[in-house]
């Protein structure tokens, strides 16, 4: 299984970021997780939400801004790792000028029909 950036398409989820499936069960044939790249563009923010059944690890590697992670909020810059356990309610913010990127590991994989707007 594999997959290149160049050849994935990228699509905006509910929750506004815009997304690339770097690896995804409905795509590639793994089962247990699907791996994406997200950007959060200069002065915007994701739209709250939470997922029910998906556990999802954010790895940050570009650009800096803010995470809230239930009821904390905290900066987030290249290099950091979060880790947003099932029916948290979370979202990121780029007050910056450059694309806030980072990759987004979730088990089980993404759905958008485990994404509920807050």
């Amino acid at each position: 299984m594999r997959s290149r950036y160049a050849d994935v398409p990228a699509y905006v989820t509910k929750d506004g970021s815009e997304i690339r499936e770097l690896m995804h069960p409905a795509v590639h044939g793994n089962r247990a997780l699907s791996l994406a790249e997200a950007t959060v563009p200069p002065g915007t923010r994701t739209a709250l939400h939470r997922h029910a059944y998906t556990e999802e690890t954010y790895y940050f590697v570009a650009g800096a801004g803010a995470m809230t992670l239930g009821d904390a909020t905290f900066p987030v810059a290249a290099g950091d790792a979060v880790c947003i356990p099932p029916g948290t309610p979370h979202c990121v913010e780029n007050p910056g000028v450059e694309p806030l990127r980072m990759l987004c590991a979730c088990a089980p994989p993404y759905a958008h029909e485990d994404t509920e707007l807050l």
